[in-house]
């Protein structure tokens, strides 16, 4: 199993996956009415596809339980520059005095610019992935058996890398498990590899304090599970 796709749910896929493209410097995968895909690849390490696909109406507009972190460096107020000549906007969200910068993109979804720091070095331009938890010892287990990806120092409470220790920073950082029944609008996307058992990794979400939702949405390739905080995934089946 890996870590494959970050998800965003957008009402106009075209814009807010350009938008994203361009910020990270992707490489398009999919442009179609109804989804865009773009592929960030890290040199020696790990490859995310950010999928953007639509939704009928926009996101629920509480405060997302995932975000990304980019990597501002040393050069912060440039790429801050950079952002908002493609589209982002400046967004408080009470953050009062911090070092790094809050902004939101085209649809809203929050998104901060970074400082320099040690840990992120050869990250790319997507520094970390912010995940809410509830007990982050309990969900760093959890996401680490389910990625592959490994504990590293970082500034959260805990968090998990890709083995080499390339690519971002996934962080697990204290917050109330959701009790929300709506749909989050960004998620992570795992893909099973060949030999990977769908009821076996089931069985294991389970055991590990997920759950499996069975949501209306007609006939599925995938598997749809929250973590033991609530936080949705989904659990691709193995490519043939």
């Amino acid at each position: 199993m890996y870590l494959e796709n970050v998800i965003v749910d957008t009402v106009e896929p075209q814009r807010l996956g350009r938008f994203w493209e361009a910020v990270v410097g992707g490489q398009r995968l999919t442009d179609e009415p109804d989804i865009f895909e773009t592929r960030l690849a890290v040199e020696g390490g790990p490859v995310l596809d950010l999928c953007f696909p639509g939704v009928a109406s926009a996101p629920a507009s509480e405060q997302p339980r995932l975000h990304l972190d980019l990597r501002g460096g040393a050069d912060q107020a440039g790429e801050v520059d950079r952002l908002l000549g493609l589209g982002a906007q400046h967004l408080d969200i009470g953050q009062d005095d911090v070092p790094w910068v809050v902004l939101a993109d085209p649809e809203g979804n929050p998104c901060c610019v970074l400082e320099e720091r040690a840990a992120h070095v050869a990250t790319g331009p997507i520094a970390a992935l912010p995940l809410d938890s509830a007990d982050p010892d309990r969900d760093g287990q959890f996401w680490s058996w389910l990625s592959g990806w490994t504990d590293v120092p970082g500034g959260a409470s805990r968090t998990l890398r890709h083995p080499s220790l390339r690519g971002p920073l996934l962080e697990l950082c204290p917050a109330p498990a959701s009790t929300s029944t709506a749909k989050n609008r960004m998620h992570l996307d795992i893909r099973l590899e060949a030999g990977d058992d769908p009821d076996g990794v089931a069985a294991g979400i389970a055991e590990r304090g997920g759950r499996e939702l069975h949501p209306d949405w007609g006939e599925l390739p995938w598997r749809v599970y929250t973590d033991p905080s609530g936080n949705e995934l989904c659990v691709l089946p193995a490519r043939s």
